[in-house]
């Protein structure tokens, strides 16, 4: 996840349109770019806003990837941050020197951790799911909730730094993890070894 410069700037990037290997992308209806309600916090009303990105604003994905995500219906979601399209990584997540993918895929009102093996890049594997509005918090005196959820790739290196202070520290990996990140919160590292996927041991 990149610090955010203007939440603003989002939207217009995604409204200049990035089309899709030389075809225009089709018409994204405002409500799917763009979406304004309340949620109950407590005994409280309170207004959120979450942004999201057409798969077309991606470009770099292979097509099997591109045509998998849009055949879901998915768009892609915006962490409050985000003054760039974000929430689509290219890692190596399956073994050293793999091409492989991950997008967050948010369709009617819930959001899937999609992975893409560059083995099978039209079969992902979904991580983890959840309701958008589960994924919210405030970040500004407004007091409007903001979307919170981002992916990185995290590099072997990258792990293993983050494993210091360990008592036991693991030897470092050989290919990447995928980050799974609460802004200013919760972290966690998903890696896949030995054909399945499992979370990394960090510092309590």
């Amino acid at each position: 996840m990149k610090r955010a410069l203007q939440g603003g700037v989002l939207l217009a990037a995604c409204l200049c349109g990035m089309a899709a290997r030389g075809q225009s992308a089709p018409p994204v209806d405002e409500q799917q770019l763009t979406e304004r309600g309340q949620i109950m916090v407590g005994d409280q009303a309170t207004p959120y806003l979450i942004r999201r990105l057409p798969v077309s604003s991606y470009p770099e994905l292979p097509e099997p990837v591109a045509q998998a995500l849009t055949q879901r219906g998915c768009m892609i979601p915006q962490t409050y941050q985000a003054h760039r399209p974000e929430n689509v990584i290219h890692a190596s997540l399956e073994r050293p020197g793999s091409s492989d993918w991950a997008a967050l895929c948010a369709v009617k009102g819930t959001v899937s951790l999609l992975v893409f093996f560059g083995s099978a890049p039209g079969a992902p594997v979904v991580l983890a799911s959840a309701p958008e509005t589960e994924r919210l918090q405030a970040h500004d005196p407004t007091g409007v909730l903001g979307f919170n959820w981002g992916i990185d790739p995290a590099s072997p290196q990258q792990v293993h730094d983050a494993q210091a202070g360990m008592e036991r520290r693991p030897a470092m990996g050989d290919h990447d993890a995928l980050r799974d990140a609460v802004i200013d919160g919760r972290k966690v590292f998903h890696y896949y070894t030995r054909h399945a996927w499992i979370l990394l041991d960090m510092p309590d």
